[in-house]
């Protein structure tokens, strides 16, 4: 888990920084741009500390400590971490289907970036699912429900911004802002910590591995 991690952190950050916000620099200016960027780090920041978001991304003692999954836990738990699941994957398949408004190449670097975060945070969430209560397969109807929010998502922002140009490059920005603050401010924190010094080498390689392959392809359509 801590390599997959470590290796979504680097793609999403490479998606965010030479993927999405030089896409929208094509089309608006660098100070759009970069009220833009901060906008939607507010955002993102008010959608944490409301505990929604929290729920989705944040919960380190349920993931990092295997005592704690040791003890029951409250449905409502199980109930928030949908809810809080639910509204990363719609803003994860906004960002896809801006992208892919913007360029097919962009869309399928950024599918695969929300790909390599969402493996393990999915499997994350459906052990916390397990330990709240829930049976197997209520657990992955559930799960699979709420991953829902990603087509919803997707389909909201292509079918909206195809009739939109105009918005396309500061959704751009906002999407980049999100995989920013998902990155640095949730995920970056989480890998500190949990493993020896060696092993957090191969973390490090990983993330830069991570990087490398979202900036390959971004770079090979040109």
């Amino acid at each position: 888990m801590p390599y997959l991690l470590s290796y979504a952190t680097g793609a999403m950050l490479a998606t965010a920084v030479i993927g999405l916000i030089p896409e929208a620099l094509e089309r608006i200016s660098i100070d759009e741009v970069g009220i833009s960027l901060l906008c939607g780090l507010v955002l993102f920041f008010i959608l944490e500390w409301t505990i929604v978001w929290r729920h989705a991304h944040g919960m380190d003692d349920e993931h990092g400590d295997p005592s704690i999954q040791n003890h029951p836990m409250e449905k409502k738990t199980g109930m928030l971490i949908l809810i809080g699941d639910a509204v990363h994957n719609c803003a994860d398949g906004i960002a896809i289907g801006t992208a892919c408004v913007a360029s097919p190449g962009l869309g399928l670097v950024t599918t695969l970036a929300v790909l390599g975060h969402e493996v393990p945070q999915e499997l994350s969430d459906f052990t916390i699912l397990i330990s709240s209560g829930f049976s197997r397969a209520k657990a992955l109807l559930w799960n699979t429900l709420s991953g829902l929010g990603t087509l919803v998502g997707v389909v909201g922002a292509y079918g909206w911004l195809a009739y939109a140009e105009p918005i396309v490059p500061y959704a751009l920005s906002i999407a980049a802002a999100s995989f920013l603050y998902i990155g640095l401010a949730d995920m970056v924190p989480g890998l500190h910590g949990r493993v020896g010094a060696a092993k957090g080498v191969w973390q490090f390689v990983m993330m830069i591995v991570g990087m490398v392959t979202i900036g390959t392809l971004t770079i090979l359509p040109h």
